[in-house]
């Protein structure tokens, strides 16, 4: 089955129903960037997403220090934005709960 990247008008309506994603400026990838209280708070939610990312089999690029974490979501086999990253990002600010 192949997967396929979604149409730039596409994709512009599915962002827009996102909470705080953004384009990666140079890349066909979506961005955000969570604040946490501190480092615990920060690593449960990694830990969430993880789990969910794992029996998708969709796993993100992310960054963290401390109480900060950045996800950025691409499919790399579409070589872009596909539904799986949008039902990926949907998952993420559903468990950050408005972080």
């Amino acid at each position: 089955m192949t997967i396929q990247k979604l149409s730039s008008d596409e994709r512009a309506t599915q962002i827009a129903q996102l909470n705080g994603w953004q384009n990666v400026e140079g890349r066909d990838a979506i961005t955000r960037q969570f604040r946490f209280a501190d480092f615990n708070e920060a690593f449960g939610f990694m830990t969430r997403v993880a789990i969910k990312a794992q029996a998708m089999d969709h796993h993100p690029e992310w960054f963290n220090v401390y109480s900060n974490v950045e996800i950025t979501l691409s499919t790399h086999d579409a070589n872009g934005v596909t539904e799986r990253d949008i039902r990926l990002a949907r998952f993420i600010d559903e468990v950050a709960g408005g972080k």
